[in-house]
């Protein structure tokens, strides 16, 4: 509803027309975002959506095409294949910030140390939060992990992969679905162990730190899981800047 200048009340009834990829794009983005359209179901032949949405083959790619790039849908190619709703949840949300930090990083747009310093400011409100709402198969889990990084060698392959687990679990933790897709894509890019020179002193060092920032999460206690995971953060920019500068 709106007032002309006459005081007259006129009633609003128009909105803007989209164009036909538009139509097609925004309808199948809110069928996916609804439910209606559910993860991992796929899409009608693309001929089919062409004849449902009476456009062109090429107007419904074109409405795809934009839908893939939002990671919305997934095209498959091949016998068998078409277009697959994917996942909308946190952990899409992450599997875009991976992708995005990823390709900027690859392009120069952005500088690994912008990425790191996001990360740590990320990283201590994901610790107190986790220090906080942490389950007891949650400070479980993060033990486990602790105690394979004890036990594993320098030149384990398993090791990006436990650092991964570990702070990618505390971000969990965190009890904030956001906070940790977040997290797991900054810590993604600035995967330390592709970064540093991993000695044995590096390597015990670390695990070192890990173990006082279960031992403040597994107690609780907020102040002291912030002061662990600034010594742990500061300590690895400062040994990746030392190995970048080499």
């Amino acid at each position: 509803m709106t007032t002309a200048q006459d005081g007259a009340v006129r009633k609003v009834i128009g909105q803007k027309v989209l164009r036909p990829r538009q139509q097609v794009e925004e309808t199948i983005r809110a069928a996916i975002l609804s439910g209606e359209l559910k993860s991992g179901e796929m899409l009608p032949p693309e001929a089919e959506l062409a004849r449902q949405f009476s456009v062109s083959r090429t107007t419904l790619r074109e409405a795809l095409r934009v839908l893939s790039s939002q990671h919305l849908i997934v095209k498959v190619p091949g016998a068998g294949g078409g277009s697959f709703v994917q996942a909308v949840d946190h952990h899409s949300l992450g599997a875009v910030m991976i992708d995005s930090v990823d390709n900027l990083l690859a392009l120069g747009t952005i500088e690994f140390r912008e990425v790191a310093e996001v990360r740590q400011l990320l990283e201590v409100p994901s610790v107190r939060l986790a220090a906080g709402n942490r389950t007891a198969e949650e400070v479980a889990g993060l033990t486990d992990i602790v105690e394979r990084q004890k036990a594993a060698s320098v030149d384990d392959p398993d090791i990006p992969d436990l650092d991964r687990q570990f702070h990618t679990l505390i971000a969990q933790a965190s009890g904030n679905r956001v906070l940790a897709s977040f997290v797991a894509a900054l810590h993604h890019a600035t995967e330390p162990v592709h970064y540093l020179d991993l000695s044995p002193d590096v390597g015990r060092e670390t695990v070192k730190q890990h173990r006082a920032i279960l031992r403040a999460i597994e107690q609780q206690d907020a102040d002291a899981g912030e002061h662990a995971i600034v010594e742990h953060l500061t300590y690895l920019t400062q040994r990746i800047t030392e190995h970048r500068d080499a």
